[in-house]
Parts: structure tokens; sequence; C-alpha cells
């Protein structure tokens, strides 16, 4: 239990795994820190992820578990509905434990979804931070959105195009790129007008925590600086469990696995270096059939060593297009594929040696597993940050192919085929830059990197706010 002593936070996150994972992996390189004392909010669908923690910082790390969010409107959108769930269920919940408490938590760290916690720290006094599971530039992009207001000006021409001036290298998208929360929707509809105040709160928080590090995205945090007005804008990435640290679950992260992690590895063991294309699309994602079509026969067609590890559809997808893995796909490849069906132990098939290519629908947790690895990606970007990250990853930094996007650019499966081959070519410009960055990102979270600098630069910040 924490004492007056300790320095209690608060770690809110938002409860899908894309969100949840690195603000658990934040929170464990929290409780390195001496003195600090931290509980969690935890849904109980999501309780046991935080096990690993639990077991390894017992005496520091405290769970409270609040009631799951609610659908009582079919209709609604789901990710509109969860939020709204959340802050109409947990906010009177926690104003009562924060006043009961003994020692209160004195910051509050929430999950940028979460922006209603604003109101609940002005609430209590408690200054509080957003925790941005994407990075400094899509987050640049998502605030210009929700203050400036752009509109497609043609609207039946999905094509059109919207600038972002003020932002670094003015960045353009089509209208279609642009996130479905803001694309959606108009000001009036009540689902609409709440997700933008979300946002607009999050703008005036205390602090921002990004699971990013300075050297992949400096000129961003720079701007956001200066759009917010101070200086608190922490750079903590890549918030990952270190190589040589099973104790917080590495091979099993975020889930079990559908196959043993032993058995990919074993397989891995198999291959020379750096000639096997790893292809995953996220825990969210499931295919079209088109997709789905192109994809395989690309990976035929290619002759490359491969990994494919594919969402099932489940009770949510009936009625959609959903691809399948085509008949007899396992026995064309032969021993050249290993196919996933469900959750991967991504991270520990990324470290491997063997590993070259990584074909990624860019949600940014896959893209700092990328970097970390050195893999060269392959991008699919599919929907919300995606399309920003990918750009970030070919135009900006150049560690990237252009794969397809979404089902409105889908390739020739020759030319993908092509893109296979390519990412695992030991020659590519793209892999350089792709290592240079992998050793910036292991290099910023260690003793004395930028990222191991911020995080104890944010801990000093509320110390002081606590004194």
């Amino acid at each position: 239990m924490s004492t007056t002593t300790d320095l209690h936070i608060l770690i809110y996150p938002f409860p899908t795994s894309g969100h949840i994972i690195p603000f658990l992996d934040l929170t464990n390189q929290l409780l390195t820190r001496s003195g600090l004392y931290v509980t969690v909010l935890v849904t109980p669908q999501n309780l046991p992820l935080l096990d690993p923690l639990l077991a390894a910082h017992p005496s520091s790390l405290q769970s409270l578990v609040l009631p799951p969010p609610e659908f009582s409107n079919p209709k609604q959108n789901r990710l509109f509905a969860i939020i709204q769930s959340m802050r109409q269920l947990h906010y009177p919940l926690l104003l009562q434990w924060f006043q009961s408490h003994p020692s209160p938590p004195v910051a509050i760290i929430s999950d940028f979804f979460l922006g209603w916690t604003h109101q609940l720290g002005s609430q209590l006094r408690v200054p509080r931070l957003v925790f941005s599971p994407s990075g400094a530039f899509a987050l640049s992009v998502g605030f210009y959105l929700w203050r400036y207001l752009p509109q497609n000006t043609d609207p039946a021409n999905l094509s059109s195009t919207i600038a972002f001036p003020k932002i670094p290298y003015s960045p353009i998208f089509p209208w279609w790129q642009i996130t479905h929360l803001y694309r959606q929707g108009k000001k009036g509809d009540p689902d609409w007008d709440f997700i933008g105040e979300n946002f607009i709160a999050n703008m005036a928080c205390w602090g921002i925590v990004f699971n990013s590090f300075s050297e992949l995205e400096r000129v961003y945090f720079n701007y956001l600086k200066q759009e917010l007005g101070h200086d608190r804008v922490f750079a903590v990435g890549p918030a990952l469990p270190p190589p040589e640290d099973e104790d917080v679950g590495q091979a099993n992260r975020g889930g079990s696995s559908s196959v043993p992690c032993h058995e990919v590895l074993s397989w891995l063991n198999d291959r020379p270096d750096d000639s096997v294309v790893y292809i995953c699309f996220g825990s969210r994602t499931v295919l079209t059939s088109k997709q789905m079509e192109v994809l395989t026969a690309a990976l035929e067609i290619s002759g490359v060593h491969f990994i494919l590890s594919v969402r099932e559809p489940d009770e949510r997808h009936v009625g959609d297009d959903h691809g399948v893995i085509p008949d007899g796909f396992e026995d064309r490849v032969g021993g050249r594929g290993f196919v996933i069906r469900g959750w991967a132990p991504q991270v520990s098939i990324l470290r491997h040696r063997a590993v070259g290519g990584f074909m990624t629908h860019c949600g940014w947790n896959s893209v700092l597993e990328g970097l970390s690895a050195g893999a060269v990606m392959l991008t699919w970007p599919m929907g919300a940050d995606q399309y920003t990250n990918a750009k970030l990853l070919v135009d900006q930094l150049g560690v990237a192919i252009r794969g397809g996007e979404g089902t409105e650019n889908i390739p020739e499966s020759s030319e993908l085929a092509q893109k296979f081959v390519d990412s695992v070519d030991a020659i590519r410009p793209e892999r350089v830059r792709a290592r240079e960055l992998r050793d910036a990102a292991l290099g910023s979270v260690k003793g004395g990197g930028s990222s191991n600098k911020e995080l104890d630069e944010l801990v000093k910040q509320l110390r002081e706010l606590k004194s």
C-alpha cells in the first residue's frame, strides 16, 4: 500500500490490447524508479495482463478493478460507446476512491482516448498527463484536426486532399486516409462532439508522455511544445520488454500465443540471417477476400521464407467480406512458410536474427517493435493513425517500402512479390537506415539514453509536484 513518502501515480489505460500493452510496459519502467507506487486501473478481462508486473513488483503496484464498458446501443460506433461508457461508469467511482484514499495519487496518467479525465483531475486538483500510444506525428495531425476543423470541400470525392500547413513538412493526405473518428461525423453530432471535446481536453493537459524517442520524431516533439505552450512533452519509448527480461512476458506480451513460441523460434533457427519476411496486420484487422488473395499469391510467387500471422473473423465480422487462407496454400509453399492463426509472439519473432522484413499495418506498437529489431518494413496501413505512420516510415525516415494502402490501393500480386524480395535484400538503403534507427531506439532506453533521461525528468517533475 502507498505511504505518504511514496510518489503515488495513477495509470489509466484504454482497455484494448494496442493501448494497454505499451502502457503496462511504461508502468514497468516507472516501477524501476525507487520510491514510486503505482495503481493501475483495469477492467476484469484485462486483469491477467497485470500478472507479470504484479509478480515483479509486489510491493509497489496494485490494481483497481473497474466495471467493463457497456454497450446499450448496438447502432452506436463501438469506440464511441466504450469511451462514453467508461466516463459514465468510472468517473464517480474514481472520485469516491480518490477522496477516501489515505495517500491518493499525485498525478493521473491516462490514455489519449480518455480526455475526460482532465475534468476529473481538475475537480480533484491533481495534474493529468496524456499517455499517447501513437507517435508525435500522428498526435500532431489529430490535434490539428480538432483544433482547426479542416473539411473536405468536395464530399463526393474521397481523394480530395487535406493539407496540414502548420505541421512540419506540411503533410497532405487524401480525405479517405483521415481517421474515421473525424471523417464520419460533423459538428452537432453528439458522438463527434464528445470525441472532439476529449481531444481538446488532451491539449489542455499538464503534460504528454509518448511511447516514442527523440531521435525518431524530434521535429514533432518541438512542434507540440510550441502548440501546447510548455515543455512537458516526454519521449520515453520505445516501451518494450528488454531482450533479457522474460519476467514481464516478452513471448506472450499482451496475450497467449496461438502457437508455442519455441516452435516458431525453432523454425526460424533453421533459416539464414535476414531471410524471412514476417507478415502481421495487428490484433484487430481482418483482411478482405481481395487482400488475402493478393497477399497469399504474392507469397507463393516471391519464393521468400515467411511467417504469416492472420486474425480470423469472429462474431463481429458476420456478414462482412473477410478473406481466408486458400485451400492448399500451406502445402504449395512447403517448408518456406509458417502460418499462425491468431495471436503471435511478435516481439520474439522480430528480434530473431533470421527476420529481415516485416509487412505491417503500421500500428504504432508494431512500428516500434519493427524499428527496435532493425527490420525493413513493408507498409500496408488500414486506418486510424496508420497512414500517418506509414508516411513517416517511407517518406521521412526512409526505413520502409510502401506495400499497399487499405482496400483502396491493393497492389498486383507480382508487384507485391517483388517487394517481399526487396525487403530481404541485404544492400537495400532501407536496411542501412533501419539498422541505424534500431541502434538509436535501443540506445535511447539505456542509461544515458534520451528516453531514459526523459523518464527520469518526468519522475523528477512529479516529485516536485508532490512536495
